[in-house]
Order: structure tokens, then sequence, then C-alpha cells
């Protein structure tokens, strides 16, 4: 079954063309021209990704994004204008999975539409253990001793990343473009901000972490914990 794809955006020429490029493509398309239609929408019909505006009349996108992201895990894609960098910041925050900056062409558009859904299909198990941590890709909870552990949603997105291939070592432009999308512009050190605060969250000494190690020079992995395990891979970057 084609997947159908909803576009939320109040320039209604760009809509139609978004619409006549993605249908041309295979996919069903569903469209809204302010905040309150496109909820509805989401509400009233099945859709697979979502592509957001975050100007838009009668509910802002960002508010929109929150309120989907409170009874979906629905992957979203924002529209935002290049000096928008706080409110791309706030909609990744949000739980946002990637952004496009205008101007932007359709096929640039499709590109990322295609890499998420592809990642989103790819995560084929609803929750994951590893030792004594527990990843709920749906309900994003993390338990950790049967205990919830309180992620952002970006720090969630870098933790289920890792947790999705155990032992793969992803640089950090790996990390970034799973939880900052691929239009993130800012530094690469970023991610090491984000790796001490999981790791202050999830590991019983930051200092020496158990999960998530540090491979020098490349980047970080989730390395399941075995029995007795000396771990000697100190890191507080």
């Amino acid at each position: 079954m084609n997947k159908t794809i909803l576009v939320v955006d109040d320039d209604e020429s760009l809509v139609d063309l978004l619409k006549k490029y993605l249908e041309k493509d295979g996919y069903n398309v569903l469209t809204a021209y302010d905040g309150n239609a496109a909820l509805n929408l989401f509400r009233l019909r099945e859709v697979d990704l979502i592509v957001l505006d975050l100007m838009l009349p009668k509910v802002k996108g960002l508010n929109v994004c929150r309120s989907i992201r409170t009874e979906s895990q629905v992957p979203i894609i924002m529209l935002t204008a290049k000096t928008d960098e706080e409110d791309r910041i706030k909609g990744l925050d949000l739980g946002a999975d990637d952004y496009v900056t205008k101007p932007f062409s359709p096929g640039e558009l499709l590109a990322r539409i295609r890499a998420v859904l592809r990642r989103t299909a790819e995560r084929n198990q609803t929750e994951v253990t590893i030792g004594d941590l527990s990843v709920n890709y749906e309900t994003h909870n993390v338990l950790l001793d049967n205990e919830p552990v309180d992620l952002t949603p970006t720090e969630f997105k870098i933790l289920s990343t890792l947790v999705d291939q155990p032992r793969r070592v992803f640089s950090r432009p790996d990390l970034i473009h799973a939880a900052l999308g691929y239009g993130y512009e800012g530094f690469e050190r970023t991610i090491d901000v984000h790796i001490k605060n999981i790791r202050k969250k999830i590991e019983p000494d930051h200092k020496e972490p158990t999960y998530l190690k540090t491979v020098h020079g490349v980047g970080y992995k989730l390395d399941p914990p075995t029995n007795g395990e000396n771990n000697t891979d100190s890191d507080d970057q």
C-alpha cells in the first residue's frame, strides 16, 4: 500500500506543487493550510509522515508538532526559513525527525522523506532490552532497572540510534543525521554534550560508562554490558 503524506503549509501554490511531485512518486497526499486543519486531518486519517511548515495561521507549527507528539510518533519533517534556527532547534527538541529550509527543491524534500521513511521502516521492533536498559520506540519510554529515565526527544533519538545497532560505531555526523536531521549546520561536538547528558542519566558512573562507549577518533557505540565486565573506557568529554 502506498504511503500517505500530510503536507501542511499556508502557501497554497507550494502545497499544490509538492502534492503533484509526491503523487508522481507514488505517494498518497493529504493537504492542509493551517494548524487547526492539520490537527483535524491527522486525527481523522492515518498518515505515514507529515511535512509541516512552522509559520502557520491559527495554530503555529511548533504547537502542531507538540500536539502530535503527545499522541503519535509519526515522522515529521519541518519546513523552516533560513533565519529560524531557534524554531528549528525547538522543533527538533519537540520530536521532529528532520527539517528542510526554504527555499528548497521538491527533489531535496523527496530525498529527505525517503530517508526518514526508510529509517522508520528499519525499526521493526517495538522494544529493545540491553542489559538493564529497555527502550520502547513506540512510547519513547526508557527504563533502567525498571525505573523510568527522563530523556529529551533529542537524547532519545541518539540513544535509540545506538540501541538499534549495538556495537556499531557511529561517527558524530552519523548521530547528527539521525537525531538532528540532515540539514543540521551546527557543530559536531554538540553530540558530545548530548552523550554526556545521556550518560549522567543511564550510567551508574558516567565517568566510566557501562553502555555508551567512546571509540576515540571515531565516535560512539552502545556496547552491551557483560557480567563482571571491568570497563576502563573512561570518558568525560
